[in-house]
This record gives C-alpha cells, structure tokens and sequence, in this order.
C-alpha cells in the first residue's frame, strides 16, 4: 500500500521591495518608518551627497539606515554644486526667520528631485524593487514645484516609458505617504512608529560644530511641529 504524499505547503508571499529616499531629515526618515513598519517592505536607501553645505545630513542617514535595519544603504555622488543657482549648494545665503510669499525660495535647488528620482529608479529597476518612497510633503513645504503631487503622478508615467521595467509592464509605484499631513502630523506618526528623531537632521545652515541654526526654513518648519504636539524637539539648538 503506497504511503499517501504531503500536501504541498502553500508558498510564503515575499514581502515587496522599496528604494527610499533618505536624506538624513525628519520627513525622509519618518516616510523610512512608515515603509519599514507599516508596509513591511524589504527597504534599500539612498542619500545624495550633491555639493550641499548641509553635508552633516549625510551622517543622519547612515545613522538611520542602521537603526531601522534597511538592506542597504547608498551615498551617491551628484554634483550639483557646479550647477549652482541654490542657497545649498553655493555661497548665496540661506534665509532665517523667513516668511511664506508665495514665490519659490532660494533654498530651491534645480531639479534636484527630477535627478534624484531618476537615480533612485535605476537603482530600484537593478534591485527588483516595485516601490520609490519620497518623503516630499506639500502642505508646509517650502514653495518647490518638485514638491508637488503633479509632479510625482506625471514621473510615474515617465518611468512606464523610459525603463525596462515599464516596458515589461512592471509598473514603479511612486509613494508619498506624507503628502498632504501637517509637519506635527509627521512628526505624530514618526514617534508612534518608534522613530527616534535624535537621530535625524533637518537645518540647511548647520552651525560649526553641527548644530541647528534653529531659524532656516526647515528648521522653522520643524520646530512648528513638534511645538504643535506640545513637545520639545530633541535637537541642541543654540538659541
């Protein structure tokens, strides 16, 4: 009599694959955890090192990569210094205590997402990876048009012409998981996804020896924040 055989056991569903932007900042950092955490997603990162004077960011992503666990973390050299036309990337200076007017700030820096996201989809068409997570947010972004949902929405459809992936029907999901929140609501969901914003840095004027200017956009923008939670934002600043 023939032994009967064993069911087979049913295939394991491999978690999904995503290229994650990480500049070292509070947003990029907590879009990480939100992939991480909520997707589940087997996570590779990117920073940029682009000529910016902020380079100390770059240390804040090595530190975050590590502390999340992603499967690799990459510091690619673009230079966009020699382009110029940005307070971050030459000598023009980063405006402090700076009011909203509607117009695109100096801070802006030429089609730095554009070269950024291409770079992230090559690396991500290389590695299988169906997800590109940015952690752009249009509500108390700084006026760049590189921000926007539009933009995000028009280099999806790019990315079906211009890969090999999109040409073999495998589509490249462009993720903004913090489009449209408040900065305190970021913050909100970073902390309840455990994220220890310690370790993260946010200023585009950096003082000598590291510190937040506390008074850039961004840090205006990040202090607002956690102020709206009614908590003190973990970073040393001077004043």
């Amino acid at each position: 009599m023939s032994e009967r055989l064993p069911a087979k056991k049913q295939l394991e569903k491999q978690p999904e694959t995503a290229v994650v932007l990480l500049s070292g900042g509070l947003d990029s950092s907590t879009a990480l955890a939100w992939a991480i955490k909520e997707k589940a997603w087997h996570c590779y990162t990117l920073a940029f090192d682009y000529g910016q004077r902020h380079r100390i960011e770059l240390a804040a992503s090595q530190r975050i990569a590590a502390a999340l666990g992603v499967q690799e973390h990459r510091v690619l050299r673009v230079d966009l210094a020699s382009i110029g036309g940005s307070a971050l990337t030459s000598d023009i200076d980063v405006p402090k205590d700076h009011q909203k007017t509607g117009s695109i700030p100096v801070t802006y820096v030429p089609a730095r997402n554009l070269i950024f996201l291409s770079m992230a989809a090559a690396f991500a068409e290389a590695r299988g990876a169906s997800h590109l997570v940015i952690g752009a947010n249009i509500v108390d972004y700084s006026g760049y048009p590189d921000c926007r949902s539009e933009f995000f929405a028009a280099f999806a459809q790019t990315l079906k012409l211009a890969t090999r992936a999109g040409a073999e029907g495998s589509d490249t999901h462009i993720e903004t998981p913090l489009i449209n929140l408040k900065k305190s609501e970021i913050i909100a969901l970073g902390l309840k996804l455990g994220l220890d914003y310690s370790l993260t840095h946010s200023c585009y004027d950096p003082t000598s020896d590291g510190r937040p200017c506390g008074h850039c956009d961004s840090c205006l923008y990040r202090r607002s924040g956690f102020n709206a939670l009614g908590l003190s934002d973990p970073l040393p600043y001077p004043d």
